[in-house]
């Protein structure tokens, strides 16, 4: 307890350590492939002439980062040979992950989109794979940087991954939309693929960066598995079977157990149905923006300008003020304010369809929206790194982050349907996923003085 009411009082310094800084980093690079496989890639496809449903199930191709958690363990336990040693455990998976990356974007820059849609389509798939198991490590590699006795530290940490995040993200965007705006303007047919020329040098620079990050030292869950391969009275084979089940039990089984036994069934299941519900509506509205951006009338240079750059600014300061308020009111408190004020700022696109095509209530609509997801996204992120138990950090948080993009990403696929269902009512779409955030606000609030951890 007396750690606790210590850190209500962290001030801007925390902020700006060292280890503070390597988080933003991490954060910058599992933002980054997010601009590929979905700014990029859905103007790509509305450029093509694809209709809007079919641009909502191509972004299905998320929802690999919710079953990410199924090999989280491989990646959490398995070395890369000689790089492990090199660089580190952690960041020989991200390295790995971007390297994979970097060339998915060379092969991209060399196809016609459309001769070979199914291909881009397969590679824009190949990209989130990539993504979604470097994310895997840098979240790993994120909480560890915070000791386990700093829990609203971790708040703090959160808010930098989420403004590196964001920062990879928006920037990311705006460059690849002034990029390729700028070729188009110029007379190239080919303006996306040579766009991805240039990120590719951007993930390259990415990479560098990557080495300057130290890691901490793994926590060793046991000595079983020594004592094991030790008793002379097993047979090779029998030592070999038992080494196999006991890794399984340690990676997939232990992670699942503990964080039950810990809260309880119940409240476990209520924990997780929160996670997965929470985002959806923000979700939603997040898959079809650009589409409705394009179609009211702006350019991908607005869109850049306004969305990706005005977004970003508004974003870093809203995260660091949204670090600071979940300090203070405390992770649920923080939760159910943001969740309000996130659906409430979804109503705003819906002003900005009928108003039609005004640059000034879009620079409102975009800087509040982005205030609201700032601040739910640091409550969250740091909601979740807390239920984690550090002998499974791995394994845990990429169960619990995944079961949360489950949602996002499987539901939400059908946003393109939904808005060709309303024949194109935009201000009716927006009214609906302002709603979808209510089931899980009614959950937190049951749950709130029941989870252990934050008792």
């Amino acid at each position: 307890m007396k750690i606790l009411k210590q850190n209500k009082f962290l001030t801007i310094k925390v902020f700006l350590e060292i280890r503070m800084l390597k988080i933003l980093l991490l954060g910058i690079i599992s933002g980054f492939p997010w601009v590929l496989i979905g700014s990029s890639l859905s103007l790509w496809l509305k450029e093509e002439g694809l209709s809007r449903s079919t641009i909502g199930w191509a972004g299905a191709i998320f929802a690999v980062y919710a079953i990410n958690y199924l090999w989280a363990p491989l990646v959490d336990k398995l070395k890369i040979f000689w790089l492990t040693k090199k660089i580190g455990h952690r960041k020989s998976w991200i390295f790995l992950m971007q390297f994979f990356i970097s060339i998915s974007l060379l092969i991209w820059s060399s196809i016609d989109p459309e001769k070979n849609l199914f291909f881009v389509i397969l590679i824009g798939l190949f990209i989130a794979i990539f993504s979604s198991t470097q994310d895997i490590s840098i979240d790993a590699l994120r909480i560890e940087q915070i000791k386990s006795n700093e829990n609203n530290i971790m708040a703090a940490a959160a808010s930098m991954a989420v403004i590196g995040w964001w920062t990879g993200f928006k920037i990311g965007g705006l460059l690849s939309l002034l990029i390729s705006d700028y070729f188009e303007k110029i007379g190239f047919d080919n303006y996306w693929q040579l766009t991805f020329i240039l990120l590719f040098f951007i993930l390259m620079l990415l990479n560098l960066l990557l080495l300057t990050i130290n890691e901490i030292p793994k926590i060793k869950s046991n000595k079983n598995k020594s004592n094991i391969m030790k008793n002379s009275k097993l047979s090779i084979f029998e030592k070999k079977i038992n080494f196999i089940l006991l890794w399984m039990f340690e990676t997939i089984v232990a992670p699942i157990y503990d964080f039950f036994k810990k809260n309880g069934l119940a409240i476990g299941i209520g924990l997780i149905a929160f996670i997965f519900l929470f985002k959806i509506g923000e979700a939603f509205l997040g898959r079809m923006s650009l589409i409705f951006y394009k179609e009211i009338g702006f350019t991908k240079s607005d869109i850049g300008i306004f969305s990706k750059g005005l977004g970003w600014i508004t974003t870093i300061l809203f995260t660091l003020i949204g670090g600071f308020l979940t300090v203070k009111i405390g992770l649920v408190r923080s939760i159910i304010i943001a969740g309000i004020f996130m659906a409430i700022t979804n109503l705003l696109f819906s002003i900005l369809f009928w108003a039609g095509k005004s640059y000034f209530i879009f620079s409102i609509a975009v800087i509040l929206d982005d205030l609201a997801a700032a601040f739910a996204t640091v409550a969250f992120v740091a909601f979740i790194s807390v239920l984690v138990n550090r002998q499974y950090t791995a394994t845990q948080y990429a169960l619990l982050a995944s079961i949360g993009t489950l949602g996002r990403t499987t539901l939400a696929s059908s946003s393109g349907s939904l808005v060709d269902y309303l024949n194109g009512d935009w201000g009716l779409f927006f009214i609906i996923t302002c709603l979808m955030v209510i089931p899980s606000l009614i959950l937190i609030f049951f749950l709130k003085g029941r989870i252990k951890v934050l008792n």
